[in-house]
């Protein structure tokens, strides 16, 4: 399905590089020179993913995106970060600024399709829910604020943890797959990264005073995924 891309890169070959790949793919792809022209773009009608390069002349990508997370409207607007450097210091102060994903020059066309629909199928599964809160016996959970309690106590969830949670909420009616839950939550990169959803799910279930042989919450179907009982 097309979506509606912005491109913000300042070197103009590889911008009209991007925008060629991306509109190949049967995207609408707007690009722009500078990060100020981006945000103005973007406040007046925000995209549906965003690509910015992080060494921009004036407002760089990285304090594009703090902007961006910042503003409620846009704190959850999917981001890519471009950029030509590669460092894992780099790539930590990218993500922790509020971006989803990071590509680093040189990068290949298939890759860069890739990433774009695994992060635009993240945003749709990871979509807020429309009601303002979920209850669920004792649990409550505000989508407009993602805080969790139970029993009236508040629940220190990591945003990960927040993410499972509603993910497996959002479809209780079935066993959600374990790469299912993987590739909504953490990307392709993290596929038959089995240990980090097991991390996560034995986290989540001694925050929600869950019991792994009598769950409450949280059932683990063996070999096949999870599913959330509560009712």
């Amino acid at each position: 399905m097309s979506k509606r891309i912005f491109v913000v890169e300042d070197d103009e070959n590889i911008r009209e590089l991007v925008r060629v790949a991306l509109g190949s793919f049967g995207h609408e792809v707007q690009a722009f020179e500078t990060a100020e022209d981006a945000l103005a773009a973007i406040a007046a009608e925000a995209p549906n993913l965003v690509i910015f390069d992080i060494m921009l002349p004036g407002v760089s990508g990285l304090e594009a995106v703090k902007r961006l997370r910042e503003t409620p409207a846009t704190q959850t607007l999917p981001v890519i970060l471009l950029t030509a450097k590669d460092t894992e210091m780099d790539k930590v102060a990218g993500l922790d600024c509020g971006a989803d994903d990071y590509i680093a020059k040189p990068f290949g066309v298939m890759e860069l399709g890739a990433r774009v629909r695994a992060l635009l199928r993240r945003a749709e599964v990871n979509a807020p829910m429309t009601a303002p809160e979920t209850a669920i016996t004792d649990l409550i959970i505000c989508h407009q604020t993602r805080e969790v309690t139970r029993g009236g106590q508040p629940l220190d969830l990591t945003y990960k943890e927040y993410e499972v949670l509603c993910l497996l909420i959002r479809e209780r009616d079935r066993i959600v797959p374990r790469e299912e839950l993987l590739q909504s939550i953490w990307g392709t990169d993290f596929i038959g990264e089995s240990r980090t959803l097991d991390m996560h799910i034995r986290t989540l279930r001694q925050k929600l005073g869950d019991d792994a042989e009598y769950p409450h919450y949280i059932k683990t179907i063996r070999t096949v995924g999870y599913r959330f009982i509560g009712e």
